[in-house]
């Protein structure tokens, strides 16, 4: 079901801080438990900064690590006192002097980049770095980039469809990221993009010409103002996704570069990291160039998208529920199932390699997607 030969997005930098203790607020904090890729993981913070990686159980009766406490490099099961490093090796059993070899769990490779951090869920000695995806975090000196996230009940493969399907804003996000005049509609549903594939991703670009505003920024323009937008997706499995979009003043051509006066410069990153078969958690940015930003521009950015993939998951969630009741359901392909079918297949492929133990993939490098 899931590539484990793949680094995984576990969250936001500052989701895992310095505290002692676990806090009331869920998903940051001390200890933070994820599920990722079918697999229940604990993560904290050593005080170097260094990020731990150990499954949340328990090697005695698979009591929840997420549930102890932090002391000092350690993690203390809080069931009956055990002590593990963060090698995941137990050094300590209260009452007991011989520890067993085996009162281990098993620990993961950690990486943070980009204010993202990636964890490497399966062999530790093919974890290369080389692998993780480009993004650009809210750190970077040259963007002005907003965080957010949400837990979405739907399949990650559902997840990955739509994302690299982005005719449906002409219908799901008519008063967010699309719009509802009809030139809008007519322009997203007969896009041609180009694809460029590779091992484990798909570029798609495309321009869409002479439309108005999104619906999310119409207030900033006068009504008849018309732009081009541009678009240079990567999408990644397991699933990143990873968008630079810029908005000019229309041109009047009808193809090749857009010429017209450049608005604005943003990028968005967004990762989508299935807990299992029935949920993702979904973390996502958008900001603009600092060279081109007005106040506020990145903010409203931002929201916008938590009102967008809102938009998605009612969709997504309701598609889940229907899939999974009926899933030789008999269903049709159109025009607009190319990209989410070209990513599938990407998928597709990597787990058939994994299966049978073929070599692992290139690396990615910067040049690819930027």
């Amino acid at each position: 079901m899931f590539v484990k030969n793949a680094w995984y997005n576990a969250g936001w930098d500052y989701h895992f801080t310095q505290s002692q203790q676990n806090g009331l607020k869920q998903g940051k904090g001390a200890l933070v438990a994820r599920k990722i890729a079918g697999e229940r993981l604990v993560l904290y913070r050593k005080p170097n900064g260094q990020i731990v990686a150990l499954e949340d159980r328990c090697v005695h009766r698979q009591a929840a690590l997420s549930l102890g406490v932090k002391e000092g490099d350690n993690i203390r099961c809080m069931y009956h006192g055990l002590r593990f490093g963060p090698d995941g090796q137990c050094n300590e059993i209260p009452g007991q002097e011989h520890i067993p070899t085996k009162a281990c769990v098993r620990s993961f490779p950690v990486v943070e980049r980009d204010n993202w951090v990636w964890v490497w869920m399966g062999d530790p000695a093919r974890a290369d770095e080389a692998l993780i995806p480009f993004a650009i975090g809210p750190s970077h000196p040259d963007w002005n980039v907003k965080t957010s996230q949400m837990q979405v009940a739907a399949s990650y493969r559902l997840e990955i469809a739509n994302l690299a399907d982005l005719t449906h804003l002409a219908w799901v996000h008519q008063g967010t990221l699309g719009g509802p005049d009809l030139q809008t509609r007519a322009k997203f549903t007969t896009i041609k993009p180009t694809f460029t594939a590779t091992s484990h991703s798909l570029r798609t670009e495309y321009v869409v010409r002479d439309v108005p505003i999104s619906s999310f920024m119409a207030h900033l323009f006068p009504p008849e103002t018309r732009f081009d937008l541009w678009f240079d997706i990567t999408h990644t499995v397991p699933c990143t996704w990873v968008l630079h979009f810029r908005v000019f003043l229309a041109d009047g051509k009808a193809d090749g570069e857009p010429a017209g006066q450049l608005i604005a410069d943003t990028w968005t990153s967004q990762a989508v990291t299935p807990n299992d078969g029935e949920t993702v958690d979904y973390y996502y940015s958008w900001g603009a160039a600092r060279h081109c930003e007005f106040p506020g521009l990145s903010e409203l950015l931002r929201d916008n998208l938590d009102d967008a993939f809102t938009e998605d998951r009612h969709v997504l969630e309701a598609q889940h529920v229907r899939v999974r009741e009926k899933p030789d359901f008999p269903t049709i392909s159109i025009i607009h199932d190319n990209g989410p079918s070209r990513m599938l297949r990407v998928l597709d492929a990597l787990l058939a390699a994994e299966a049978a133990g073929a070599a692992r993939p290139q690396p990615l490098t910067e040049a690819a997607v930027a």
